[in-house]
């Protein structure tokens, strides 16, 4: 099984969901204008591509923007390329094919993006950065975020080196879990919660957000929309709106924009009667 930009080693699990990738789901998707996600990190060991597809096959939208560290399989190590992996993909390519727009903004972890030459599948768009117009005329600047990272952080080395430490930790906490008591569904291991704290350490959440904001501002946009520090977030800061889609390893978040404009961070919600609940009012998140 080979991937879009890598012919480095993959695995090729089973997976029984994308049997039926191609096929429609039974009940409608979900109708909105735009659909943001980011940091899905396919091709990682933390990658979580059933319920991406599974989030994916809810709803229909004009414009995805991927908004980075989508691919994970520059890094030189073992590439976790699995059925379901290659089912998001095939989603993804036949909604081009059915007329769907995709911008692909590169992030640090599909870095290779970045260079002179670099593709992607037919009919993607693929930008560094890229201003949207929503439906109610407010212009958000969109990428990935990690422009904004202090200098050490964005070393190519250090996210090689996090990229590598993170499929480690993650290969031990699988080995242990074979021989550890179940843990309750949907409670992280304490491999898990110290990946989780380690990575927020790095990310200074304060200064990040702050950086991203003043882009907004010097590019004469009303927000900015990013991913990178898998922090979930809509709110307003210094009178911009920063919104970040969180990711597919831990939050399993992304935004939708309704065809009035109206912005909305829900999360992956499989059994909700409906795709993505809205998050709770407050500090996470709310309509803007």
């Amino acid at each position: 099984m080979v991937s879009p930009l890598s012919d480095a080693p993959f695995t090729t699990d089973p997976d029984p969901l994308t049997a039926a990738a191609p096929q429609r789901p039974a009940k409608p998707r979900l109708r909105v204008k735009t659909l943001f996600l980011s940091d899905l990190h396919l091709g990682a060991r933390a990658a979580r591509p059933r319920q991406v597809l599974e989030f994916l096959r809810a709803y229909e939208a004009e414009t995805i923007y991927l908004v980075g560290d989508i691919l994970d399989i520059w890094h030189g190590g073992r590439v976790h390329w699995t059925e379901a992996t290659e089912a998001v993909m095939q989603d993804l390519r036949r909604r081009v094919a059915e007329g769907t727009r995709i911008v692909y903004l590169a992030g640090n972890h599909d870095a290779v993006l970045r260079y002179p030459g670099a593709t992607l599948p037919e009919g993607w768009t693929l930008r560094e950065a890229i201003t949207h117009r929503a439906g109610d005329g407010r212009r958000y600047l969109v990428l990935h975020g990690d422009q904004c990272d202090s200098r050490l952080m964005r070393w190519h080395f250090m996210t090689r080196l996090g990229s590598r430490a993170d499929a480690l930790l993650r290969g031990i906490d699988a080995w242990l879990g074979r021989y550890l008591p179940a843990r309750a569904p949907g409670r992280p291991s304490r491999i898990e919660r110290a990946i989780g704290a380690f990575n927020g350490l790095f990310v200074m959440a304060g200064r990040f957000e702050g950086r991203l904001v003043a882009l907004a501002r010097a590019s004469k946009a009303d927000g900015v929309i990013c991913g990178h520090s898998h922090k979930p977030m809509l709110r307003e800061i210094d009178g911009k709106i920063y919104a970040n889609c969180g990711d597919w390893i831990d939050s399993f978040t992304a935004l939708t924009e309704t065809f009035d404009g109206v912005l909305r961070l829900v999360e992956w919600a499989p059994q909700a009667s409906t795709a993505g609940a809205a998050l709770p009012f407050g500090a996470l998140a709310k309509d803007v």
